[in-house]
């Protein structure tokens, strides 16, 4: 298991345990932000935007102020959504579409979290590296966000 696996590994194992027990799927995601954001490096935001329609609204999140309406289909979060799909762009600034919220941000992956069958939110994390998330990163956050699709509320 190559260093990264097992910090992914690790992380997974927090997740679960913060999350353990608690129906309530808002309180959830302000806690997986959090412990995101302070656990990965280079990365300046964190979040989830929650599927309403045709639409995604801004969730529980950490980094700055962030696009409160994405529409589905627009920017990476909403072909994310859209295509339930994770989307792993290496530079935002090359993507049809995409919506510079933060202009720091240069790197971004995005997962969808489905329940019963429907994308219900968007897990985004944006960093100001270039490349900043690798094969290695998208299999770790995918773990996580199987596990997420498992505990997802509406």
């Amino acid at each position: 298991m190559s260093q990264k696996q097992a910090f992914y590994s690790t992380l997974l194992n927090q997740v679960e345990a913060i999350t353990e027990g608690e129906p309530d799927w808002v309180a959830n995601m302000a806690n997986v932000s959090a412990l995101l954001f302070h656990s990965l490096e280079q990365v300046n935001w964190v979040g989830f935007y929650r599927r309403q329609q045709e639409q995604l609204v801004l969730g529980p999140f950490q980094g700055q102020v962030a696009c409160i309406r994405i529409p589905l289909g627009n920017g990476v979060c909403g072909v994310a959504a859209e295509k339930n799909e994770v989307q792993r762009i290496a530079d935002v600034h090359q993507f049809e579409g995409h919506i510079a919220c933060d202009a720091a941000s240069n790197s971004e992956i995005v997962l969808p979290i489905v329940h019963k069958g429907n994308v219900v939110a968007v897990l985004d994390i944006d960093s100001p590296e270039f490349n900043r998330f690798d094969e290695a990163d998208e299999q770790g956050l995918t773990a996580i966000q199987s596990y997420l699709n498992s505990i997802a509320g509406e």
